[in-house]
């Protein structure tokens, strides 16, 4: 009988490389070396600069403002522990109190304004052609990038009693009430002067920062839904709202911040005034550090203007994830 031979299967190239020629061990990976402590040691200046830029002011104010700390200790250093001495102080304070409900009527009325107008210029951009939308963020980015002090300057000069461009405007359009007004006498005009800076200042950041999210939301999606005979309104509050609600919750909290934190702009424009029309915290804080010498009161009412922010922050952050969580 002829024999048979049979064919073995051919070697995958798998099988090769499993098995290898013959006589050869299969390697083993080399362990890769230990990087040490080296990322370390090169992070640890940035790290060690921005602690003390920033932690250790933070944390000298909070024992400041647990100490009797005027012009005396602050030349021969010799404060005494005091508590909450000067928290009570203030918080028993009538004008403290009258002090915070002006800043949450200023910072309430500039987010809404800013939000409100940030959101609709971005909504106007993404709808322009090229060279229009072009123009916009032009605009946006020069008035951006202006100098807040610069700005303020500016804007003392537009409502200047005398050589003002608004009271010039206004008593040629007929309105004679308003030759020589002095708004920054007036603690309403100065007030709503100041909104319309902070305002105008804010809205450029905002709406680049909305408008570039706007870029994201994909275009099947407003297809879709203008298909389905959703209006204009219907579409933003359901699909790109919630689409950038991240971005939403972040925008409205660094305006929220910004707004708190707005002592430039009132302390070059009216320090303040006129009486405390246009004092808030950030404001009275200094006021109360420079005017008596009490840095400890100061210091005391930094760290309420912070515990405040953060609140403000916390609600609003408990209040998006609930209606996150809510079923639909």
């Amino acid at each position: 009988m002829p024999a048979i031979r049979e064919r073995s299967a051919p070697r995958t190239p798998q099988h090769r490389t499993a098995s290898g020629p013959p006589g050869d061990s299969p390697r083993r990976r080399s362990p890769r070396p230990a990087r040490g402590y080296w990322p370390y040691v090169l992070i640890a200046p940035a790290i060690g600069g921005m602690l003390y830029l920033l932690a250790y002011p933070l944390l000298r104010a909070v024992l400041i403002s647990l100490q009797d700390f005027r012009l005396r200790q602050l030349i021969a250093g010799d404060a005494q522990f005091v508590g909450l001495r000067n928290y009570r102080t203030l918080l028993s304070d009538p004008r403290f109190w009258e002090v915070v409900a002006r800043t949450f009527a200023f910072m309430a009325v500039n987010v809404v304004l800013i939000m409100t107008i940030s959101t609709l210029v971005a909504l106007m951009t993404e709808r322009l052609a090229k060279a229009g939308r072009t123009v916009v963020l032009c605009a946006l980015v020069l008035a951006w990038a202006m100098p807040v002090v610069a700005a303020t300057t500016v804007f003392q000069w537009l409502f200047h009693s005398e050589f003002g461009v608004v009271n010039w405007l206004l008593t040629s359009l007929g309105f004679d009430s308003f030759d020589r007004y002095p708004w920054f006498a007036d603690g309403g005009a100065a007030f709503a002067i100041l909104v319309v800076l902070i305002v105008w200042q804010s809205v450029p950041f905002a709406a680049i920062t909305l408008y570039s999210a706007l870029t994201t939301v994909p275009s099947e999606l407003y297809e879709s839904a203008r298909m389905d005979g959703a209006s204009g309104p219907r579409i933003f509050r359901s699909v790109t709202f919630p689409m950038l609600r991240p971005i939403f919750v972040l925008v409205f909290s660094l305006e929220v911040i910004w707004t708190f934190k707005a002592f430039v702009q009132i302390w070059v424009m009216t320090r303040g005034g006129p009486g405390d029309a246009t004092t808030i915290l950030p404001v009275y804080a200094v006021q109360t550090a420079l005017s008596s010498q009490r840095y400890d009161l100061g210091s005391a009412a930094s760290m309420l203007t912070v515990v405040l922010m953060s609140g403000v922050l916390v609600l609003y952050f408990r209040q998006m994830f609930r209606q996150e969580d809510d079923p639909r």
